[in-house]
């Protein structure tokens, strides 16, 4: 039903918050990641103390002050880590475009998300994201999901993941975009965290020594 003008004016209708907490990190926000302000540099109990040295990942790596921007969605705040929405980095770590099968079931959503940025020694990018669950149930049905949608997604799509190795507690995979770089995909969880390191890399698919070097790195300092 169309609203009736008053005076010329057609009324906006005020935006509505959720009235319930979202409890589904496979289904996207309601409300978008706000870009308003600076982020924090820490996310509740995680900060960069959480987050490997840039000299545990490789050789001539260093962390990068990302100055975010309109294209990136959101304002730098002149550090290497920054603050996520966790529901927001949750959903978006989530692998999309597949040409595979499609996984369905709920994700918890994660207490805290706190992300860095890196750059290899070659300057590609490099981030990784921490996502700290209210407990190791929620941390290892998240890690479960994600690795049951990264091992289902398949090649031929926008986006097509390869895996490399997985454990129990660990794998490695490839992301490859349709007409764009691919990615070294890195996952650990440990305790009530996950984490997700994804590295550019033009021999992606020939970096599964690395990725074994960098899972003790990540366990280390991640929970």
């Amino acid at each position: 039903m169309i609203p009736s003008t008053v005076s010329g004016t057609v009324p906006v209708p005020p935006t509505t918050l959720p009235s319930t907490k979202p409890t589904d990190a496979a289904l996207p926000p309601e409300l978008p990641e706000q870009a308003t302000a600076p982020p924090p540099p820490n996310a509740g109990p995680l900060t960069a103390a959480n987050l490997p040295a840039p000299e545990k990942l490789g050789a001539g790596w260093k962390t990068y002050t990302d100055p975010g921007g309109a294209e990136a969605g959101f304002i730098g705040n002149n550090t290497w880590t920054r603050r996520r929405d966790p529901h927001q980095a949750a959903y978006e770590a989530l692998p999309s475009g597949c040409a595979g099968r499609t996984v369905n079931g709920s994700l918890p959503i994660p207490a805290y998300a706190l992300t860095g940025s890196y750059r290899t020694a070659d300057a590609l990018p490099a981030t990784a994201l921490l996502l700290r669950f209210t407990n190791s149930t929620q941390a290892g049905a998240y890690y479960a999901g994600y690795q049951a949608r990264m091992k289902a997604c398949g090649t031929g799509g926008d986006l097509g993941v390869k895996g490399l190795w997985a454990d129990a507690t660990a794998a490695t995979a490839v992301r490859s975009y349709a007409g764009a770089e691919s990615y070294v995909d890195v996952s650990v969880v440990k305790g009530a965290t996950v984490a997700l390191l994804a590295t550019s890399s033009p021999q992606a698919d020939k970096q599964s020594d690395w990725a074994h070097t960098v899972v003790p790195a990540l366990e280390a300092v991640i929970g």
